[in-house]
C-alpha cells in the first residue's frame, strides 16, 4: 500500500484523537465519509494502525515517578536475550528498548513510589545472574511523552 496525502492526513488526525467522528475527519480532509471509512479500514488491514488506545494521566493513576533504567548484561546469546526480553515485558515496564552503546537495554517505568521501584529492581535485576549492572535515572519533569510518529504536513 502506498500512502497518499489523504492517508497521511487521516493518520495524523487519528494520532491526535482516534475517536474523531468519521464525518469530522471527512470534512477536514475533503473526502466523503464512506471514503474515509474505507481508507481507515485499509490502513488497519495493512498494519499502519496497530491499536486504538487511551492515554492515561500518570498522576491520576498514582504512577507519579518516571524512571529510566539502563541495563548492561553479561551474556548476549540469543537465548539469554530472549529470556531478558520476556522478563522486561512485565506490566511495570512501560517501554523497553534493546540498544547499542554502553547499555544493552533502556527501560522506562512509571511507579507510585520509591519502594515500588525497589521491588521491581529486586525482582528484575538483583536476582538475575545475567545482569552485569543497571543504572536508574529518576525523571524530574516529563517535558514531552508521546508515541506519535511525525507525518508530513498536508494543507487542505
Amino acid at each position: 500500500m502506498v500512502l497518499d496525502k489523504f492517508d497521511n492526513a487521516l493518520l495524523k488526525l487519528l494520532q491526535k484523537d482516534c475517536l474523531t467522528p468519521l464525518r469530522e475527519l471527512a470534512d477536514t480532509v475533503h473526502l466523503s465519509t464512506a471514503s474515509v471509512q474505507r481508507r481507515i479500514q485499509k490502513l488497519r488491514e495493512n498494519g499502519y494502525i496497530l491499536e486504538n488506545i487511551a492515554v492515561l494521566d500518570p498522576e491520576k493513576m498514582n504512577q507519579v515517578i518516571t524512571v529510566i533504567i539502563e541495563v548492561r548484561v553479561k551474556q548476549t546469546h540469543i537465548t539469554d536475550l530472549e529470556a531478558l526480553k520476556e522478563s522486561f515485558s512485565c506490566p511495570e515496564i512501560q517501554q523497553c528498548y534493546y540498544v547499542t552503546g554502553e547499555a544493552d537495554f533502556m527501560l522506562v517505568l512509571l511507579v507510585p513510589n520509591m519502594s515500588s521501584l525497589q521491588e521491581i529492581c529486586d525482582k528484575l535485576f538483583h536476582n538475575n545472574q545475567n545482569i552485569q549492572w543497571f543504572k536508574t535515572t529518576v525523571v524530574l519533569d516529563r517535558v514531552k511523552a508521546t508515541l506519535n510518529i511525525p507525518i508530513s504536513e498536508y494543507i487542505f
